[in-house]
């Protein structure tokens, strides 16, 4: 008799899969905590929560209909790997058959082609059916060219899936609203509170403190805040569509000390576990604007569009068409260990404290607090984007590598050396001060560049431009700021450079 196993990972949880179509006795599905997973980065608590609770949810409601076998983490006969536990499986319960979804990171792909090879059973690999462009689609759009312009690429994706077009045009005749979105928060203005839900995870959170698994930063056992549902998750969309959308684009970029969610949508978790896809979250986003145009301007339904089927599709694209390689770049050769003061937020820079501090508290951060506050500060600091990656990967609950490095050591940190940005994005204390309301109460002083109390962006930002003068001043997109730098004078240069210096030698203790 003919039995098969389908593997399906934790980042698989997509119950309108092709796969469910069928109900099948002869057909059983494996979900499973492994160490492997928990351990390859160090991640924060309510990642692996979030992980696990969504997974058992899944696998319970699968169980209605399907053979379905569960291994949590410290079940006594959990192999701690895909690979060993599969084998134990197959053996054990005499499958004939072994199936799985591709999966979104290089390593598993890697791991299960292995096991694949393995096998003396016959195996078959399956699409996730969730994105909208497949793996290879952004290297076939960009054979034989140089650059990998996502612009380029979100257009032809809008094209292709009819998204906010008029024939072959965009609707309203322009593509991109991206410098309409781009306001700081009005000191007055109190955005709407963020949906949160209250699961009580505290078995999961025991069973991970008695299996000794190593996380970080801190959960509310009785009350975890993210969806793990794909009931959820539509609910976390439709409170976004309706109470958050009209005023998503315009302060989008926007930071403040009071306010961890202001009008993001913080569906990436269910995104990127696929509880919900990004066609529907885009067609709803799209049908509440349609419904209420009056409310909501066409440039906060664009700019959330973008985020979705353009960086979103192109962040994965770039990795699967760069990886293995991607991972070992480091286009500035930067060295520098990560503060200690990353996985606390026990520092004098108020934008810092507070973006990490909101980052261990709710594992959630939003675009303009990763690039432009800690992002900038590795970069301007010249940290190694090991160590950066590292952090990224294991703080964030919707931290999954195929989005995570892309954004990371190419957006950030242009270790990649233009692939995915076309500059580095870096900045001084006045961008920070301009988008959000950190500074006013820093103990450093954003308008001093030098001195006792001087804002350690200031001075870190030219060390940065001068320290690689010899691979950024052709850019032309920052040949300015060298027109900039060169024309100061040199005891200015001299002491910028000085405080860069004695900033970095006591880097710990900023």
């Amino acid at each position: 008799m003919s039995k098969t196993l389908r593997l399906i990972l934790g980042d698989q949880l997509n119950s309108k899969h092709s796969w469910f179509d069928t109900i099948d006795d002869s057909i059983t599905y494996v979900l499973m905590e492994v160490r492997s997973e928990t351990d390859y980065a160090v991640h924060h608590i309510q990642k692996v929560v979030g992980f696990f609770k969504a997974m058992r949810i899944f696998a319970d409601e699968l169980k209605v209909q399907h053979n379905v076998i569960y291994i949590p983490l410290d079940d006594v006969s959990n192999q701690q790997s895909f690979a060993e536990n599969i084998q134990y499986l197959i053996e054990k319960h005499n499958f004939t058959h072994f199936e799985y979804q591709l999966p979104d990171e290089f390593r598993l792909d890697q791991q299960l082609q292995q096991l694949c090879k393995s096998l003396t059973i016959s195996f078959k690999a399956y699409d996730s059916e969730h994105f909208l462009a497949t793996r290879t689609e952004l290297g076939d759009f960009f054979s034989g060219k140089k650059t990998f312009l996502m612009e380029s690429f979100y257009r032809y994706m809008r094209k292709k899936h009819d998204v906010l077009m008029e024939g072959n045009q965009p609707l309203t005749g322009k593509w991109n609203y991206d410098e309409e979105n781009r306001k700081k928060l009005p000191v007055q203005h109190k955005p709407i509170e963020p949906l949160m839900f209250d699961w009580d995870v505290s078995e999961i959170v025991t069973m991970i403190e008695k299996t000794n698994c190593k996380t970080i930063g801190t959960i509310n056992s009785k009350a975890f805040l993210w969806p793990v549902n794909r009931k959820q998750s539509l609910e976390l969309l439709d409170f976004f569509v309706t109470e958050c959308l009209p005023f998503f684009g315009t302060f989008q970029d926007a930071m403040t000390p009071s306010e961890w969610s202001i009008y993001h949508s913080r569906l990436s978790f269910s995104m990127n576990v696929k509880m919900i896809s990004p066609k529907e979250v885009i067609d709803r986003a799209i049908e509440e604007w349609q419904r209420r145009p009056e409310a909501i301007q066409y440039n906060q339904l664009e700019g959330f569009v973008r985020q979705i089927i353009g960086w979103r599709e192109y962040m994965r694209g770039i990795y699967w068409n760069q990886m293995p390689n991607y991972s070992q770049l480091n286009y500035f050769n930067h060295t520098t260990k990560l503060p200690e003061w990353f996985w606390s937020g026990n520092t004098k820079m108020n934008c810092l404290k507070h973006s990490i501090k909101q980052s261990l508290e709710y594992a959630y951060a939003h675009h303009i607090q990763r690039l432009m506050i800690t992002g900038n500060f590795a970069l301007l600091a010249g940290i190694h984007p090991d160590e950066v990656d590292a952090w990224y990967l294991g703080i964030y609950i919707d931290a999954i590598e195929w989005v995570e490095i892309t954004n990371t050591r190419g957006m950030s940190q242009f270790a990649d050396g233009g692939i995915v940005g076309t500059k580095p994005y870096v900045s001084s204390a006045s961008y920070i001060d301009k988008m959000s309301h950190y500074c006013a109460s820093c103990y450093y002083k954003k308008s001093i560049k030098t001195g006792e109390k001087a804002c350690p962006f200031n001075s870190l930002y030219w060390n940065f431009y001068d320290r690689h003068q010899d691979k950024l001043s052709k850019n032309p997109r920052i040949g300015m700021m060298y027109n900039v730098w060169n024309k100061m004078k040199s005891e200015d240069k001299i002491a910028l450079l000085e405080q860069a210096d004695t900033y970095l030698k006591k880097i710990n203790e900023l």
